[in-house]
């Protein structure tokens, strides 16, 4: 089974794959956008009523370039990754692709619910830290977050 993770990566680089980004920091900058948008999920989760916006949200029900998680995303990489790279309109550039990541991740695990390769309440469980095939995210995605002022040098 796919898990979130693995999911999020591919959308990240199926989306930035036709933006030019500098060779020095397009590490930093799709690691920047799985993380962020990883981290708007599990945040997400974790509050009243949260597990219903992340359903939605990966079924396709609800509109990623209106969803808060979208939202938070957007605000996640823009203070953890963009505010230190100083990459100016390819920013702006590169925050416009969150929508698309989010809508096209929820057209995902919709066309593959119930085939057995994407299973929503694994992600959901995964994503509250929940021991299952995709893991207990919730802490990596705290860690990963918290690690990104490592990368650019804050701690």
């Amino acid at each position: 089974m796919a898990s979130i993770t693995d999911l999020i990566m591919q959308q990240v680089k199926a989306s930035a794959g036709s933006v030019n980004i500098p060779s020095n920091v397009k590490d930093q900058v799709l690691g920047g956008l799985g993380d962020s948008i990883l981290g708007s999920l599990t945040q997400t989760v974790a509050k009243p009523g949260g597990v219903d916006l992340v359903k939605g949200l990966l079924t396709g029900a609800s509109d990623a370039s209106s969803s808060p998680i979208t939202k938070l995303a957007g605000s996640l990489f823009n203070s953890n990754v963009l505010s230190k790279l100083n990459l100016g309109a390819l920013g702006t550039t590169l925050s416009g692709l969150i929508p698309t990541i989010l809508g096209n991740l929820g057209g995902i695990l919709k066309d593959r619910d119930g085939d057995g390769d994407v299973d929503l309440n694994d992600i959901i469980l995964s994503l509250k830290g929940g021991s299952s095939a995709g893991g207990g995210l919730l802490g990596a995605a705290t860690s990963i977050l918290g690690g990104l002022g490592s990368i650019f040098g804050k701690k």
